[in-house]
């Protein structure tokens, strides 16, 4: 599994209410959630985001509540993989299950760009900053994890 695309970075303690703010959680439509992604930190994210694309955080990612809702719009955005120093465990798990890639490098996390151009080998864990010639290691995920992923989430996976 491969991932190539343009980084949309931010901070550390980025929320669940930063993802896709309560006041849009009225709606299971998926597309509907995207529609509101990120807006109260980056009005224009919606806009320039492109299938593929990749997101950067930093400590903390995805902390606050346990709701699936915050990963769905991220992937329902266009976006192919999160990274981040570290993610809070329950949107970990959330983003397992609902197949958005998602992977931890401290190292990526500092030196990757807001714009840059970022392929990711799933196998190998390895990220390239295409625009600056760099490469980062983070772990590779298991096999059950890229098979999960690979199958678009947890309930895909076993059906």
């Amino acid at each position: 599994m491969k991932a190539n695309g343009r980084v949309h970075k931010y901070g550390d303690n980025i929320d669940t209410d930063v993802i896709i703010p309560a006041r849009h959680l009225n709606t299971a439509d998926h597309k509907e959630l995207a529609s509101h992604c990120m807006e109260d930190i980056d009005t224009e994210f919606v806009k320039k985001v492109k299938d593929g694309d990749i997101m950067v955080g930093g400590w903390n990612f995805g902390c606050g509540s346990s709701r699936e809702h915050a990963p769905i719009a991220i992937k329902e955005s266009g976006i192919s993989c999160v990274i981040a120093k570290t993610f809070a465990r329950i949107f970990y798990r959330n983003a397992i299950n609902i197949g958005l890639a998602i992977l931890e490098c401290e190292e990526a996390s500092d030196k990757i760009q807001d714009g840059d151009e970022v392929a990711i080998d799933f196998d190998t864990g390895v990220i390239t900053n295409v625009t600056r010639n760099e490469t980062y290691q983070a772990l590779p995920f298991p096999d059950f994890i890229k098979e999960i992923i690979a199958k678009g989430g947890l309930l895909n996976s076993i059906r």
